[in-house]
C-alpha cells in the first residue's frame, strides 16, 4: 500500500475533480501505518536466508495429494544428531508413504545426511542403515547405552524404531532385542530422560489415534469428517485413541514397561503427539508434559522414585484459560523471561491459537497467551514445530512456529487460510510480550509450505542458531540468519558420569552481568522433532560470561567461572571443561 503523506492513490487511480489525491480517512491511516510497521526491515535482527539449496541436501517427503486419511498428514520429524562424534551436527529426515502406497507395499526413505564441515551435506542413509525404519512419523535422540555415541529413536504409524549408534557410522535396530518391539500402537512423539537417576535414560512414547491399513475410515462419512461444510479426513475425533508408554531402562541394553506402574499409562486414550521432561517446579526431580490433541494435557509431577501424578488441570496446563481443550500439537519449552522457570508454549489448530502458559513456580502456570500477543498473531494458522530461539544472540528467546494446514481441500473454500502457509517469528519484547516480525526478517519464511517439524541448532560451528524445517509436502527448508548485530555467544556440550552419558535434562544457569539464563539439555519436544542437544545462549554485548552453574541430572552442582565468549565448551561431570573449540570459519551467506 502506497502511502504519501495523509493522501492515497488508489489502484485505480481515484482524483478529486481538482486532481487532488483522495484524502485517507482515519481507519485507513491506521491500517497503511499498520501496514507499514508489519513490513519494515527489523533494525538490530538478522534476516533468515534459506540456504537448503547451497547445504547439498536433496530429500522429499512423500506425501497424498488429497491427503484423505490422517495418517497421510502427521508425519514429518527431523533430528538433529552428531552421530559419528566430530562435533558437527548431522541432520536425520523422517518421510511416510501414502495409504496407496503402502497397501502396495511401497517403502518410504528416511534420510541421515552428514555434516561435511564446509557448510555442506552428504546422504549417507544406505550406509548408516537407517532409510526404511517403517510409516516414520518423528524422531529423537538419547544415548541409552550410555557407550558416549548418541542413539536414534524413530515413532513409526506401527510402534517404534531404536537404532543403536555402533560408533562406525553404522546403525543396528535393536527394537526387539532392547524390549521395545511389543509397542505396536500408532506413536508420535518420544523423549529420552532419566526420571529415577540412575543413570540411565528412560523412554517414554506419546500414542496417538488406533489407525489400521485394513480398517480405513471413509473420507467425508460422518460429521468428524468434515471441514466447514466440505469432505475431509477422518479424524482424530470420531476415531479411538491409544495409550501411553513408559519404558524403563534396566541399564543391560532393555527396556521394561512400567506406563501402568508409574501412572502414566493414559487409560483415557487421549491422542497424544508431543511429549518432553524438564524439571518444571525445580524440586530436582523430572516431571513429563505430554500435549494432547483435541483432548486435556497431561503435566505428570515426578517423585524421583518413579512414581507421576497428573497436575495439569490444577497447574493450568490442561486446557485454555477458559477451559477449553485445544488441538495441542507442538510443545516450546523455555524460560522466556528469565526467572528461572521453565514456560510451556503450545502450538495448536487454525481456530484456535498458540497458547503460552507462563511458568509461575510452584507448579502453577498462567495463561498469557493473549497478553503476550501470541493468540493475536497465530490465530488463524495451523501450528506444527516450534522453539524458544534466539537467533539474534540477544540473550533473549524469541518465538518461532512452522505452519501448515492439514486438509487439502481448505483451498476449495477461498478463505484466508490456505494448506501451504508462512512461517512466523514473534520478537521477545522483553517484558512479557512478543511482536510478530514475520515480514520484517526476509522473505524466506513467508514462503507458504507445508510444515510439520522443525528442529533448532548450530549447524556450523559458528555461533548461530540453524531452523531445520521439514515440511509434509516436498523438500525441507533450513533458515540461516544473516545479518544483524555482532552479539557475542557460549554453547556447551555436557558429558555425564553418574549421570546418563548424554546428560539429559542437565541444566546450565549461564551469568554475564546482569543476564541471567537457563539452558537445558532435551530430548524431543518441537513436533516430532530433536533440537542440538548442545545448550547455546547468546550473550548480547558481553564477552565474557561470570559464571555457568551447572546441575546434573544426579542432582551434583558444578561451576565454571570466567569464560572467555564465542566458544565451544565440552563439560565433563565431575571434571570441568575437557575440551575448549573456536567458531569454524564456514563460507556461507
Amino acid at each position: 500500500m502506497a502511502v504519501c503523506g495523509l493522501y492515497l492513490a488508489s489502484a485505480a487511480g481515484a482524483q478529486t475533480g481538482m486532481g487532488t489525491p483522495t484524502p485517507l480517512s482515519a481507519a485507513e491511516r491506521q491500517k497503511a501505518e499498520a501496514e507499514r510497521r508489519a513490513t519494515s526491515p527489523l533494525p538490530n535482527y538478522p534476516k533468515l536466508v534459506d540456504i537448503t539449496g547451497l547445504t547439498g541436501i536433496h530429500f522429499e517427503h512423500l506425501s497424498s495429494p488429497e491427503a484423505r486419511f490422517i495418517a497421510e498428514s502427521m508425519s514429518g520429524g527431523v533430528a538433529i544428531i552428531d552421530y559419528d562424534g566430530d562435533g558437527w551436527p548431522d541432520l536425520y529426515f523422517t518421510n511416510a508413504q501414502s495409504v496407496q502406497m503402502a497397501l502396495h507395499g511401497v517403502k518410504a526413505r528416511s534420510a541421515l545426511f552428514h555434516n561435511n564441515r564446509d557448510g555442506t551435506f552428504t546422504d549417507v542413509t544406505d550406509r548408516a542403515g537407517v532409510g526404511y525404519p517403517c510409516w516414520a512419523m518423528g524422531a529423537s535422540v538419547g544415548d541409552y547405552n550410555n557407550d558416549g555415541r548418541p542413539d536414534l529413536l524413530v515413532t513409526c504409524l506401527d510402534g517404534v524404531v531404536l537404532y543403536r549408534n555402533n560408533g562406525d557410522g553404522t546403525f543396528t535396530d535393536v527394537t526387539k532385542s532392547s524390549g521395545l518391539g511389543g509397542d505396536h500402537g500408532w506413536a508420535t512423539g518420544a523423549a529420552f530422560g532419566d526420571y529415577d537417576s540412575d543413570g540411565w535414560a528412560d523412554l517414554f512414547v506419546s500414542h496417538y489415534v488406533d489407525f489400521h491399513l485394513d480398517k480405513l475410515p471413509r473420507f467425508g462419512s460422518i460429521p468428524s469428517c468434515k471441514y466447514m461444510g466440505i469432505d475431509v479426513q477422518c479424524g482424530p475425533r470420531g476415531l479411538k485413541g491409544l495409550p501411553d508408554n513408559l519404558y524403563h531402562n534396566n541399564g543391560d541394553g532393555t527396556f521394561t514397561d512400567v506406563s501402568k506402574k508409574a501412572g502414566v499409562d493414559d487409560p483415557e486414550g487421549r491422542y497424544g503427539l508431543t511429549a518432553l521432561w524438564s524439571d518444571f517446579n525445580n524440586d530436582g526431580k523430572l516431571d513429563l508434559f505430554v500435549a494432547n490433541d483435541g483432548e486435556a494435557n497431561y503435566l505428570y509431577q515426578g517423585d524421583g522414585a518413579g512414581n507421576f501424578e497428573d497436575v495439569a488441570l490444577l497447574a493450568g496446563v490442561a486446557a485454555n484459560e477458559d477451559g477449553v481443550e485445544q488441538a495441542n500439537m507442538g510443545v516450546a519449552a523455555g524460560d522466556f523471561l528469565h526467572t528461572g522457570l521453565m514456560s510451556l508454549l503450545i502450538s495448536h489448530f487454525d481456530v484456535e491459537y498458540a497458547a503460552l502458559y507462563r511458568n509461575d513456580g510452584g507448579m502453577n502456570f498462567t495463561d498469557v497467551s493473549i497478553a503476550s500477543g501470541i493468540a493475536r498473531g497465530t490465530q488463524g494458522s495451523v501450528g506444527w514445530g516450534d522453539g524458544f530461539v534466539d537467533f539474534a544472540n540477544s540473550g533473549w528467546d524469541d518465538y518461532f512456529l512452522a505452519t501448515g494446514h492439514v486438509y487439502p481441500q481448505v483451498d476449495d473454500l477461498h478463505l484466508q487460510t490456505k494448506f501451504r502457509e508462512p512461517k512466523l517469528l514473534f520478537l521477545n519484547q522483553r517484558d512479557g510480550t512478543f511482536r510478530n516480525v514475520s515480514r520484517q526478517v526476509g522473505e524466506a519464511i513467508q514462503v507458504p509450505q507445508v510444515s510439520r517439524g522443525v528442529a533448532f541448532g548450530d549447524l556450523f560451528n559458528d555461533g548461530r542458531i540453524e531452523a531445520v524445517v521439514e515440511n509434509l509436502v516436498g523438500e525441507p527448508m533450513i533458515l540461516r540468519p544473516v545479518g544483524g548485530p555482532r552479539n557475542h555467544w557460549i554453547s556447551f556440550q555436557l558429558e555425564g558420569v553418574k549421570s546418563n552419558r548424554a546428560a539429559l535434562n542437565a541444566r546450565v544457569r549461564a551469568t554475564a552481568g546482569d543476564l541471567v539464563q537457563l539452558g537445558e539439555v532435551r530430548s524431543g519436544g518441537s513436533y516430532l522433532s530433536q533440537n542440538d542437544l548442545r545448550i547455546h545462549f547468546g550473550l548480547g554485548s558481553h564477552d565474557i560470561l561470570d559464571r555457568a552453574e551447572i546441575l546434573w541430572p544426579d542432582g551434583a552442582k558444578e561451576s565454571l567461572t570466567h569464560l572467555a565468549a564465542d566458544r565451544f565448551y565440552t563439560v565433563r561431570e565431575g571434571q570441568g571443561i575437557i575440551a575448549v573449540q573456536l567458531p569454524a570459519q564456514v563460507k556461507l551467506p
